[in-house]
């Protein structure tokens, strides 16, 4: 049996990381997806709105990274589960979260990008040098350069 999810949206509120009676970070959140549909309304979308809840590091990274409005990639298992309300049996339903990643911030054109990381675009080619214990003009003295050379012919090769 198959039991994947893989999710892609945003997130309807900010995080709120929690941590159990033994120590362990979890948080519980809501991803908005996206979901085109029929109407007669050019172009209208709906949205689904699907709880998820991660554990350990990945609570803790969207704690500290993500926030409402932030693109987010989720993979995970759904589980269900049930416990007593108020008012009777109440019946859930959540991705547990395997993997998170932040695909991206809100589309918001106010927002300041300069918190954003971008690494370095260099391009680095690595040339033989005096520090390294050689150099690219040394020729090296190996143990194959003594060797005679083999006379083998095709007749000698089980596969030619």
């Amino acid at each position: 049996m198959i039991n994947r999810v893989v999710l892609v949206g945003r997130l309807t509120r900010d995080i709120e990381l929690r941590k159990t009676s033994s120590n362990i970070s979890t948080c519980r959140f809501t991803v908005a997806c996206d979901r085109r549909f029929q109407s007669n309304q050019p172009g209208a979308q709906t949205a689904d709105f699907i709880s998820c809840v991660a554990w350990r590091q990945n609570a803790e990274f969207l704690a500290r990274y993500a926030s409402k409005g932030s693109i987010v990639g989720v993979e995970g298992t759904i589980q269900t589960g049930s416990y007593e309300g108020k008012n009777g049996k109440v019946y859930t339903t959540d991705v547990v979260c395997d993997n998170v990643r932040l695909i991206g911030g809100r589309s918001n054109s106010t927002q300041d990008t300069s918190s954003r990381y971008e690494a370095p675009r260099t391009q680095e080619t690595f040339t033989p040098s005096s520090d390294t214990g050689y150099s690219a003009d040394e020729n090296f003295d190996d143990d194959f350069s003594n060797t005679p050379s083999l006379d083998i012919s095709s007749d000698d090769l089980p596969f030619y």
